[in-house]
C-alpha cells in the first residue's frame, strides 16, 4: 500500500506528467490542513484541486481504493496518514479532527441551579474587622511585617521550583465534612498564583462533588469520564484546554459531574485521563473521593504527594490516626509523601489542635493546620482577597510542603 508521502504524486503523475505543480499544492494543504480536516469524506479531494481528474485516479487498484475510504480515521491515528499531507510535511498534526471524535457532545450546565442563586448572601471576610486592624497595628509598631514578607518570599521560591515532569497532588479525607475540597481549592489556588506553567485541578469525585462551586465555575460541560474517551497523545496543549473549564491565573478545571446523581467514575477511565494529561501541567491538584474509594486509592498511589485533610474534631483525629497507623505498613515513601491538612471547622475546636497535630506527627506524617476562616466555612466561591491573613500564610505554607514532597518522588 503506498503512503501518504508517495500515492498523491503517482495519481498526478498518471494524470499529468508533471508532479511539481500539483505537489506544491499538496504542500499548501498539508499546511493549511485544518479547514480541510474538517469536509466529508466525499469532499477531501476539492480540497486538493482535483475536481476533474481525480475519478479517473481511482481507477489503478493498487493506489487509489486503500487511501481514498480513511481520511477521517488516518486524520485520528496520525498526521502523515491523512490525504493533505506531503513529502514536504513529514508529521503534520491534526487536532481539529480529533476534536470532533466523540460521537457525544454534553450540553452545558450551570454549576448552581437559577432556582437556588438568588439564596446566596454577601461573602464574609475571613476575620472580623477588629481582628483585622488589632493585626495591622501589630505588624506596624513591631519588626514583624519584615519577618513574615521574607517568610513568604521563600515559600513562593520553593512553590515556584521548575519541575521536568507534572507533579501530581491528590487530595482525600477519611469522611465527608474534613474539607478535603476546600483544601484542594486552596493548593490549586496557590500554584496557579505562584507557577507560570499551566495548572489543573481534577474533581476525581464525580458524587456531586463541590470543587467547581468552590472555584467560581458557573457552568460545566466535558466531565473527567468524558475526557478518558477523547484525549490522545498527539493532541496539543490549546486541543485539552478547549475541553476545561478556564480558571483565573493560568489554571484549569476538570469536572468529575455535571451535577447528576448517580455519575460513575472507574479507574480504568482515570488513569487514562491522568496519564495523558500529566505532560501539559506543571502541577495537577486531585480532588478525590473519600477513602477507602477505588479511584481514590488508585490516586493516592500513583501521586508524587498526597493531602489527607483532617476535622480538627476528636473523631477526626482518631479516624486520620488510624489511618497514618495503617500506612506505616506501606512503602516508606507513602507516609513521608504524605501531609495532614488539620482543618479547624470552628473558631473554638473541642481538642487541644497543637497536641492533636504532634500526635500525628509522631506516625512520620507532615501535619499542617488551617485556621478556622468565616469565609471558608460559609462555602460558596473561594475568593483568596477575602481570606484571613492567617489562613492565606497557613495555606501557602501548606502547598509549599506538599510541592516539596512531591519533588522527591519521581
Amino acid at each position: 500500500m503506498p503512503n501518504a508521502d508517495n500515492w498523491q504524486g503517482d495519481v498526478l503523475r498518471d494524470l499529468r506528467g508533471t508532479p511539481p505543480p500539483q505537489r506544491a499544492q499538496s504542500h499548501g494543504a498539508a499546511h493549511g490542513h485544518h479547514p480541510a480536516q474538517q469536509q466529508p469524506p466525499q469532499e477531501q479531494p476539492q480540497g486538493q484541486q482535483l475536481p476533474q481528474e481525480q475519478p479517473q485516479g481511482q481507477q489503478p487498484p493498487q493506489e487509489q481504493p486503500q487511501p481514498q475510504p480513511q481520511p477521517r480515521t488516518a486524520a485520528r491515528a496520525s498526521g502523515p496518514n491523512t490525504p493533505a499531507s506531503s513529502a514536504a510535511s513529514p508529521a503534520p498534526v491534526a487536532p481539529p479532527a480529533r476534536t470532533r471524535r466523540p460521537a457525544r457532545s454534553p450540553d452545558s450546565r450551570p454549576v448552581v441551579d437559577s432556582a437556588l442563586s438568588g439564596t446566596a448572601r454577601r461573602p464574609r471576610q475571613g476575620e472580623p474587622a477588629a481582628a483585622r486592624v488589632s493585626r495591622a497595628i501589630r505588624r506596624i509598631v513591631s519588626s514583624s511585617a519584615a519577618r513574615e514578607v521574607a517568610e513568604i518570599t521563600r515559600t513562593a521560591e520553593r512553590i515556584q521550583q521548575p519541575v521536568t515532569t507534572g507533579r501530581q497532588i491528590a487530595v482525600t479525607s477519611i469522611r465527608g465534612g474534613a474539607g478535603k475540597t476546600t483544601v484542594a481549592a486552596l493548593l490549586g489556588t496557590a500554584y496557579a498564583h505562584y507557577r507560570q506553567d499551566p495548572v489543573l485541578l481534577v474533581e476525581a469525585d464525580p458524587a456531586l462533588g463541590s470543587l467547581p462551586l468552590r472555584l467560581g465555575a458557573e457552568t460545566l460541560r466535558w466531565t473527567t469520564a468524558d475526557l478518558a474517551d477523547i484525549v490522545e497523545p498527539q493532541m496539543s496543549l490549546l486541543d485539552v484546554t478547549g475541553y476545561l473549564v478556564q480558571l483565573p491565573d493560568n489554571a484549569w478545571l476538570l469536572p468529575g459531574s455535571q451535577g447528576r446523581i448517580g455519575a460513575m467514575l472507574d479507574t480504568a477511565a482515570y488513569e487514562r485521563v491522568m496519564v495523558a494529561l500529566r505532560r501539559y501541567f506543571g502541577v495537577t491538584v486531585v480532588d478525590c473521593e473519600t477513602l477507602p474509594a477505588e479511584v481514590a486509592r488508585v490516586a493516592l498511589s500513583a501521586a508524587q504527594a498526597r493531602v489527607l485533610a483532617a476535622p480538627a474534631t476528636l473523631d477526626g483525629i482518631t479516624s486520620t490516626y488510624a489511618v497514618l497507623q495503617w500506612m506505616q505498613g506501606l512503602p516508606r515513601h507513602m507516609i513521608a509523601g504524605t501531609v495532614v491538612a488539620l482543618t479547624c471547622t470552628t473558631s473554638r475546636p473541642g481538642i487541644d489542635v497543637e497536641d492533636a497535630a504532634e500526635k500525628l506527627r509522631s506516625t512520620g506524617a507532615t501535619v499542617h493546620v488551617l485556621p478556622h476562616d468565616r469565609h471558608l466555612a460559609a462555602g460558596g466561591a473561594l475568593r483568596t482577597e477575602l481570606l484571613a491573613r492567617p489562613t492565606r500564610l497557613a495555606a501557602t505554607r501548606l502547598a509549599a510542603e506538599v510541592f516539596q514532597l512531591s519533588q522527591k518522588r519521581r
